[in-house]
């Protein structure tokens, strides 16, 4: 049990900090857009990246670090370009109200995998710190995957369908243009932090 509360604490630790996945998980959860599909995506991926982290994969990307580098500059990319796209919303009406234009699942999907797959973070993070950390946990590190897991779990089904209930709140138009600016700022942060290490 403590193997699997400790991985639980951590991986809830790790994950709440306001990033490029999470920022788009609320705006699709105030929106009520494939917020399950969204929600099992994210927490899915991350029990997988947690997995393999525990079973060594960390140790490997370690040996690799022009793994890192191509992560960092193709993220890098990825966010600026979804920034800019989160700043063009506030001058139209798709950044006016919680229903708005809907994209496909397909297309938010594949959006959801870039913000995971492409950032580096997920792989110093999940992978190499959560799958250091659980292997000090021998024989146990496979109950602190699985509590790691279910604080991924745990924290985006929150913050998705939290986001859902409170979508009711959120309606004027002013709101989903401090939120498309304050998206569009956490992507430029995170796209710099990556490039410059600001």
């Amino acid at each position: 049990m403590i193997a699997a509360l400790t991985g639980f604490f951590t991986g809830l630790s790790l994950i709440i900090a306001i990033g490029a996945q999470n920022a788009f998980v609320l705006r699709l959860g105030l929106k009520k857009q494939h917020v399950l599909a969204v929600v099992l995506f994210c927490a899915i991926s991350d029990a997988l990246l947690i997995v393999a982290g525990v079973a060594g994969l960390g140790a490997v990307i370690e040996q690799l670090p022009i793994l890192l580098e191509i992560f960092r500059y193709a993220g890098s990319a990825y966010l600026i370009w979804f920034g800019i796209s989160a700043l063009r919303r506030i001058g139209t009406d798709q950044s006016l109200e919680a229903g708005g234009e809907s994209a496909s699942l397909l297309k938010t999907l594949g959006t959801m995998a870039a913000l995971t797959w492409l950032n580096p973070h997920v792989y110093l993070d999940t992978v190499i710190l959560l799958g250091s950390i659980g292997n000090q946990f021998t024989p146990e590190q496979w109950l602190f995957a699985l509590g790691a897991s279910a604080g991924s779990f745990v924290w985006f089904f929150s913050l998705g369908f939290g986001a859902q209930l409170l979508s009711r709140f959120v309606s004027s138009p002013r709101f989903w243009k401090i939120l498309d600016g304050f998206i569009a700022l956490v992507m430029f942060a995170i796209a710099g932090t990556l490039l410059f290490g600001l």
